[in-house]
């Protein structure tokens, strides 16, 4: 009898530690299926042409549970332009000539870029092991890395910040649209 008081409070305790971790993985398992089917393979997402003398840049950070809980947050001159969540891409149109980006949690990390008329550039963004918070790693890339990887999804409008540039879902949208016709003939 007094064995089965002892065991019963451990027995209590177990279960209500065990059952909302089975709980949060159930949820976690949910959040991936929904991103899973929103994502696109990255060698079939559309990038539009960067318009006549202008330039652009791919921003992406692949998917994955490393960093996963911090965002990397792409500034220009103080300006958030958006922030890169696992498996996520944006795509930024600049004006030519040199640009520096900026990432920070408890590091910062800047990336100096010249961009080029016409050109499209490919940055990725990781997020490395830090002492509290992970640490922003930005640097190029290139459209083979890109296309290589699994699955992307457009970050969301809400996710854009004030900063200039950034392509939003309706502006990638219309661009395909007119695409379209123009490759049919």
């Amino acid at each position: 009898m007094k064995k089965t008081l002892f065991a019963l409070p451990i027995a209590l305790a177990a279960s209500l530690t065990v059952l909302p971790l089975q709980a949060m993985a159930k949820d976690k398992e949910e959040a991936a299926e929904v991103e899973e089917n929103d994502s696109v393979p990255a060698a079939q997402i559309f990038i539009p042409a960067p318009p006549v003398g202008k330039g652009q840049v791919v921003f992406y950070r692949k998917g994955g549970l490393s960093g996963a809980a911090v965002a990397c947050s792409v500034h220009e001159g103080g300006q958030k332009v958006s922030s890169l969540g696992g498996g996520r891409y944006f795509i930024m149109v600049a004006d030519p000539g040199k640009h520096e980006f900026t990432v920070k949690t408890e590091a910062k990390d800047v990336l100096a870029l010249e961009v080029e008329p016409d050109e499209t550039q490919f940055v990725e963004c990781k997020i490395k092991m830090g002492f509290m918070v992970g640490r922003p790693d930005i640097r190029p890339s290139t459209e083979a890395t890109f296309r290589g990887m699994k699955k992307f999804k457009l970050v969301d409008d809400d996710d854009m910040g004030p900063a200039p540039g950034a392509l939003r879902s309706a502006d990638l949208a219309a661009l395909k649209a007119a695409a379209k016709p123009a490759a049919a003939n």
